[in-house]
């Protein structure tokens, strides 16, 4: 199967063919990368007190951005691991990537984890792609082109009734932080569902949102690798994507709820 061509398909322009092209082939790398070194003993630092990173954040995140530089000279990356706190967001494209979202899982060996790239636009995603290596599994969406898993069309859930529902949640590296507010969304939330789970990627939870396999997902204190490429997918799935009170989210807004249309105002007033 020609993976590339098949990303490419759906875009409405030369252009973001072009684009998408690129970010597909990052991410297939970065996930080759960590698909060889997931078996393998890693070597783990610690960013924070249960912020981890591997060799295979860094591998991955060398070659990604070594591969987006040489097809899409210009255009600034903001990548997780290299990321020195200064970027110009406002005007102009910019990749956004996670070359490892869900590095705790990878060092425990639990297959759920995932590349994450996103192009935005005067920080309007125009272009998401995630892969989860593991599963060889391949999400991309395009502003206005819809959403797609390894060259098939996807679209967000038609539940109805939050009783029908499984929603996802996550937790910051800050936890004690927000142990409070969380527990409390917790409380809420799961008497009114059918379950909650927490994959411990969120990359991956939007994806799953995306495709129907989550109904919701939220959580708060992200970052925007976290969730520039998912936000697209869900919404070009037909889902919903907003901040805790129901505004318009962006990737640089730290709290983000992703559903499909019918249950997001009833999550809205659990959560907020």
């Amino acid at each position: 199967m020609n993976r590339i061509a098949n990303l490419v398909d759906f875009c409405s322009s030369n252009e973001l063919k072009d684009l998408c092209r690129a970010a597909g082939q990052a991410a297939l790398t970065a996930g080759n990368i960590i698909r060889e070194l997931y078996a393998k003993p890693h070597t783990i630092k610690m960013k924070g007190d249960i912020d981890l990173v591997t060799e295979a954040d860094i591998a991955a995140e060398t070659a990604m951005v070594a591969s987006l530089n040489e097809d899409t000279p210009g255009i600034t990356i903001m990548a997780e691991e290299s990321f020195s706190g200064q970027a110009d967001t406002q005007k102009g494209k910019l990749w956004v990537i996670d070359p490892l979202d869900g590095t705790t899982n990878f060092a425990h060996g639990i297959p759920l984890f995932a590349v994450s790239i996103a192009l935005l636009e005067n920080e309007q995603p125009k272009l998401g792609v995630i892969y989860c290596p593991m599963q060889d599994e391949l999400f991309c969406a395009s502003l206005g082109g819809g959403a797609w898993l390894n060259g098939k069309p996807i679209k967000v859930t038609d539940t109805d009734f939050l009783l029908q529902s499984l929603v996802a949640t996550g937790f910051p590296y800050d936890i004690h932080k927000h142990l409070s507010r969380i527990v409390g969304q917790i409380k809420t939330v799961l008497p009114k569902v059918r379950d909650i789970r927490r994959c411990g990627a969120a990359a991956v939870d939007l994806a799953y949102v995306s495709c129907g396999r989550l109904d919701a997902f939220w959580e708060l204190d992200l970052k925007p690798w976290d969730t520039a490429a998912g936000c697209l997918l869900v919404e070009e799935a037909g889902g919903r994507v907003s901040d805790f009170l129901g505004q318009k989210f962006s990737p640089f807004k730290t709290e983000i709820l992703a559903s499909n249309r019918r249950l997001h105002p009833h999550l809205l007033e659990l959560i907020s």
